[in-house]
């Protein structure tokens, strides 16, 4: 690929931009992420929101649940846009792999985020 993927973090209330600031605050990098709340939006401005960031470049989009309303917003403005891959539960070991893996394309990058972050959930203790 010639131009690094577009990561957009799109969750319920503050939580991308937590997540975002995280990524920011150990990576340094503040140009592969961008966080977007769903707070006060309803599903058509949900869906023009995302549209607009995902315009004609490459990404990948993660959301907090699956099923929820960012999910279905992202799965509309994407229908078909093949260059789209979304990941869900995002969380921060997936979106620090995908800081620094976004010359693949979407869909390796998507399965690669989303392993890397299932990997990390761990159960500790007795």
């Amino acid at each position: 690929m010639s131009k690094p993927l577009k990561g957009i973090v799109f969750t319920h209330s503050s939580v991308s931009e937590s997540l975002v600031q995280a990524v920011r605050d150990i990576t340094g990098d503040d140009e592969s992420l961008i966080a977007v709340s769903n707070a006060g939006m309803g599903r058509d401005l949900l869906c023009k929101t995302v549209g607009e960031l995902i315009e004609e470049q490459p990404a990948v989009v993660f959301v907090d649940l699956p099923g929820g309303s960012c999910l279905q917003s992202v799965m509309q403005a994407a229908r078909d846009r093949g260059d789209v891959a979304l990941v869900t539960g995002v969380n921060l070991p997936m979106l620090l792999d995908f800081v620094f893996n976004r010359n693949v394309t979407p869909v390796e990058a998507a399965e690669r985020a989303a392993e890397t972050g299932t990997t990390a959930i761990r159960a500790i203790g007795s």
